[in-house]
Parts: structure tokens; C-alpha cells; sequence
């Protein structure tokens, strides 16, 4: 009995000590994480009340491990980072500051080394995408944000970048690292991301990885608006800044000379477009678009040329087509991700004839289709082709694509629409929503020699290739980097 009686106080003994060993280990943990992450209950894993609601509640359970080589690294970088800023008055001990997408703490821990106690980090929640997550801070709580490379990993940089702005105090600073951000236009839309603030300066650091250099901006938020957008002038013209000016001189010349054989010509010229995010990174954009108008098939140019061939830089877009020949409607219901639109582009809204050209010359049927095209009204001077003709529902085009497209947009359009450039081009000018585009690929449609017929010009367009040339010279001159289609 003695001996059964020494044997139950032993086995409570130790599991007493196993239990005290895990309840310590617990609490310095759980210490440990609310003093980086700042707060009570900030890291999910470790609280024991945690609401599921809280986006502070996804602290990462590697918080504890940065003791490694790795680790001391990563926080030795950015107490380098923290330390210039220190030295340049960007940032004070008695800074209150945030530190955004530092699930590891790292950054908070290198703020504290260099004596910037009062700082918290918030986990990558608002970064990684999915739906945009408030955090839980007032408006105008910090007066120092470290949004690190927060802007590079999200896919919803714009909603991320309010977010950061709204709990700024105006006059206090914010830093931001990319790997982006070398061309002057990627500058213009990282610091379009933030109105609110001017740009106080930007330099090239060291980074821990050497293949992949490192740009540092330093904004200030402003009481008012920071960085106003150019206004429109009155006469409808775009703005026509310098990042602009530089990818329009790295465009492709126009070809300022009638082509003898233009459907050698012109259709050659493809292969020598300067995309634009062949010139320039198109990081930092709300949304990514590409509208075909004029789309026809789905092969004949968003599967054939766009998703093949257009550089993308790993961005997803959102694509429409817009195409009136009811034809090839059903071919785009089977077509996931293509938003179709069965209408005709034009300048209201308004029931129009469509005519399928089924004349000589037409060199560009499709599935046995000639080009259809809007009808030419009765006394032009248009000579009415032989063709099936049948009513479409025409829309405001410009009207839709301000609707549709924002300035913070990245805007692609390819233009196929037998003629109707002449109305729709001039339209989008007159709305101002020719700004919106920021590449367009556009057919102009004239009087051409003919393949089927030496020495003949053909009859379906009156337009001369001179006109052509005064329209893509004028959109060009707007800041429009427009490529001559064929």
C-alpha cells in the first residue's frame, strides 16, 4: 500500500512539471509576440481570447525563430534601413510607427534596436490579396509607416495604398521599398498610389540580395492634396507628362509612306512594336484591362495575338470584346474570363445597319464571313457594298470606357472597326477618355491598293492613307503610344 501510495505522488509530481514546463513555455512565447507585435492580443496562435475578426490575429508562428543567421541578417538590413532615416530626421525615437506585412518581426525588432520603442508591425493580411481588410487603428495614428515591400508582394496595391495613407498623420513620413520603380513611368503610378503625399526624395540601398536591387521612396503626407492630378485643359487634350514623353520617344516610327503592298507592309510592322511593358514596368496599377473592339473571333486576335503575345508582366487582365456580328456570340459564351459586349461601338446610343462585306478585295474573311462593318449613311459619298444587313444596337463608346477605366487603370486597346475609327477617335478625344488608354493598337481603314486587283484601289473607304497618317501622328501628339495595326 506504502509503495502504491509513493508511486501515485510521483507520477503527480511529474506531470505537474510537464505541465508547469508547457505553461512557461507558452508564456514567453505569447510574451514575446505582443512585445514585437504590439498590444494584448495580436497574434492569434497566442492569445487565448483572440476575436476571428481581428486581422491583427495572424501573426506568424515564426516570430520566435529570428535568432539564425538569416534572421540577424534580415534585421541588421533594415536597422541599416531605419538608421539613415534616423540620421536624415525621417524618423524620431519618440516615433510612433507601423510597421506593414512584417509577419516575422523583423522590422519592429530593428526599429527597437535603434531606440524606436513605441512600434508595431502588422501581419500581411491587407497584402496578400482577396478581399481589401481594414486594420485596426484610427485615422492618423502613426507618424512614421514602414510599408517595406508590402507594395510589390499585393495584388491590390491601390486598396493597400489607402489604407497605409489613412492611418498616417499629415506631416509625417512614410517609406516604401520596391524592386519596381526604375523607369519614369512606373514612378509616375507608384506615386499616384498615394495623392495624399508628396514625394520627399528616392535612392537605390543595398539589398540582401544582390540580384535583385533595391529603391527607396520617402513620401510626406500632406494637410491637403499632395499630388494633384493634372487638370484637363479646355480644349479635351491629355496631359501629357514626362514619363509619356520618354516611351513615345521609344516608340516604333509610324510608316510615313503609302505601303505599294500593304497587307505585306503593315502586317510585318508587328513584329516591330515597342510594347509598352517592354519599355517601361506597369506595376502599381488598380486594375489591368484589355478591350478589343472589333474583336470578330476569339482566335482572330485576343486568343492569337494578346494572351500569346503581348507582354503581361505577370499581371491578370480583365478582357472585353466587343463585337456586333452575332456570328461569333456564341463561340465567346464558351470563353471564361472574356466579358463580350454584342454591340457596335459607336458615338451614342443607337440602333445602326451592320452590313457583312462579301465584295471583291475582301481578303480577310473569317469562317466564311466577310468584315462587317456600320453602313455608310445614304449620301457620303460611300458606295453601299452587296452584303447581308441586319439592325445592331450601337452604344456611346466613350462613355463606356470612362465608366468602365479610371486614370489608375492600365488600359490596352486594340481598334478594328472598318472605318468607324474616323468617328470614334475624334469622340474619345472630344470626353477627355482618350487619356484613359495608356497602348492602343489601332487599323486604319482606307482606300488601299488591292491584292486581288493590280492598279486598283478599293472602293470601300473613301479615307486616303494620308488621313491615316494625320490620325495616328495626332494621337501620338496627345501622348497616346499608338501602334499602326493591321
Amino acid at each position: 500500500m506504502e509503495h502504491a501510495a509513493r508511486k501515485q505522488v510521483s507520477v503527480r509530481n511529474l506531470l505537474v512539471r510537464a505541465l508547469l514546463f508547457f505553461v512557461s513555455v507558452f508564456l514567453f512565447r505569447f510574451v514575446y509576440v505582443v512585445t514585437v507585435f504590439g498590444g494584448s492580443c495580436t497574434a492569434g496562435d497566442f492569445c487565448l481570447f483572440s476575436s476571428p475578426e481581428d486581422p491583427l490575429t495572424e501573426a506568424s508562428d515564426h516570430a520566435g525563430g529570428w535568432t539564425g543567421p538569416e534572421q540577424r541578417q534580415a534585421i541588421e538590413f533594415y536597422s541599416a534601413v531605419f538608421h539613415d532615416l534616423l540620421a536624415e530626421g525621417f524618423l524620431y525615437p519618440t516615433s510612433k510607427a507601423l510597421c506593414v506585412d512584417d509577419p516575422a518581426g523583423y522590422e519592429v525588432l530593428a526599429l527597437r534596436d535603434i531606440g524606436v520603442s513605441d512600434s508595431v508591425g502588422a501581419p500581411p493580411l491587407v497584402v496578400a490579396g482577396g478581399n481589401p481588410i481594414r486594420l485596426p487603428f484610427q485615422n492618423g495614428t502613426f507618424d512614421f509607416v514602414f510599408a517595406g515591400r508590402s507594395l510589390d508582394r499585393s495584388q491590390q496595391p491601390s486598396d493597400l495604398s489607402v489604407e497605409i495613407a489613412r492611418m498616417l498623420r499629415p506631416h509625417s513620413f512614410l517609406v516604401v521599398l520596391t524592386a519596381s520603380a526604375g523607369d519614369a513611368h512606373s514612378i509616375r503610378s507608384l506615386a499616384d498610389l498615394f495623392p495624399s503625399c508628396i514625394t520627399v526624395r528616392s535612392r537605390d540601398i543595398s539589398s540582401p540580395d544582390p540580384a535583385e536591387p533595391l529603391r527607396e521612396f520617402v513620401f510626406q503626407k500632406q494637410e491637403g492634396p499632395g499630388n494633384p492630378k493634372p487638370k484637363m485643359r479646355s480644349d479635351k487634350k491629355c496631359p501629357i507628362p514626362q514619363h509619356k514623353l520618354q516611351i513615345l520617344q521609344s516608340a516604333e516610327p509610324l510608316i510615313k509612306e503609302e505601303p505599294l503592298k500593304p497587307w505585306i507592309t503593315l502586317k510585318r510592322n508587328i513584329q516591330n512594336f515597342k510594347y509598352l511593358p517592354s519599355i517601361a514596368d506597369i506595376s502599381f496599377k488598380q486594375r489591368y484591362i484589355y478591350i478589343d473592339v472589333g474583336a470578330r473571333s476569339y482566335g482572330s486576335s485576343i486568343g492569337g495575338w494578346f494572351k500569346k503575345q503581348y507582354p503581361k508582366q505577370n499581371h491578370t487582365f480583365e478582357i472585353y470584346a466587343i463585337e456586333a456580328d452575332r456570328a461569333f456570340h456564341d463561340e465567346y459564351a464558351a470563353k471564361k474570363g472574356i466579358n463580350l459586349l454584342p454591340f457596335a461601338a459607336w458615338i451614342r446610343n443607337k440602333t445602326l445597319s451592320f452590313e457583312i462585306n462579301r465584295g471583291p478585295g475582301n481578303q480577310e474573311a473569317e469562317k466564311g464571313r466577310g468584315m462587317g462593318r456600320i453602313r455608310p449613311v445614304e449620301g457620303s459619298g460611300s458606295r453601299a457594298l452587296s452584303g447581308e444587313e441586319h439592325a445592331i444596337e450601337g452604344f456611346d463608346f466613350a462613355a463606356w470606357l470612362k465608366r468602365t477605366a479610371t486614370e489608375r487603370d492600365y488600359v490596352v486597346m486594340k481598334m478594328d472597326v472598318e472605318g468607324s475609327e474616323f468617328d470614334l477617335v475624334p469622340r474619345l478625344s472630344e470626353t477627355g477618355a482618350i487619356c484613359l488608354i495608356d497602348e492602343l493598337f489601332l487599323e486604319c481603314h482606307y482606300n488601299r491598293w488591292q491584292k486581288c486587283c493590280p492598279g486598283q484601289r478599293s472602293t470601300k473607304y473613301q479615307n486616303t492613307y494620308g488621313e491615316c497618317l494625320k490620325l495616328f501622328t495626332s494621337l501620338r501628339e496627345s501622348g497616346i503610344l499608338v501602334h499602326q495595326w493591321w
